[in-house]
């Protein structure tokens, strides 16, 4: 198997661990600490905005290859092993991928933030 097969099975993969701790975050069985890891790990990777963004060279893509990934373990290792199987199997039988309105808004949030800061820090300065 080639570098880019491996690839394609490693993301989708990943896209199907995201779909199931969604599932999760959802679940009333689950932990409230699995809950909340896996619900902001969810709503962050299925955000259409990213915290930073894929324009900026090198950091835009620091967060989807690194942050996502360690959410995902963290937040993996926190749901019970059955449930987790149990929502694995339900992310393979849906067909498309949720999105996080949660998710889209946290991120604009942050963002808004650090625009106020900038903007106070700025007129301080002037």
């Amino acid at each position: 198997m080639n570098f880019l097969e491996r690839t394609k099975i490693w993301a989708k993969r990943l896209k199907r661990e995201i779909v199931a701790l969604w599932i999760a975050a959802r679940d009333p069985r689950v932990p409230l600490a699995a809950k909340l890891v896996a619900g902001a790990v969810a709503a962050y990777a299925l955000s259409p905005v990213d915290l930073i963004p894929d324009f900026i060279p090198v950091l835009g893509y620091l967060d989807d290859l690194i942050l996502v990934p360690v959410g995902i373990l963290a937040a993996v290792k926190l749901v019970p092993p059955a449930l987790m199987a149990e929502f694995r199997e339900q992310a393979a039988l849906r067909e498309g991928r949720p999105t996080s309105r949660t998710g889209l808004i946290a991120i604009l949030a942050i963002w808004l933030l650090c625009l106020i800061f900038v903007v106070w820090v700025l007129s301080d300065l002037l």
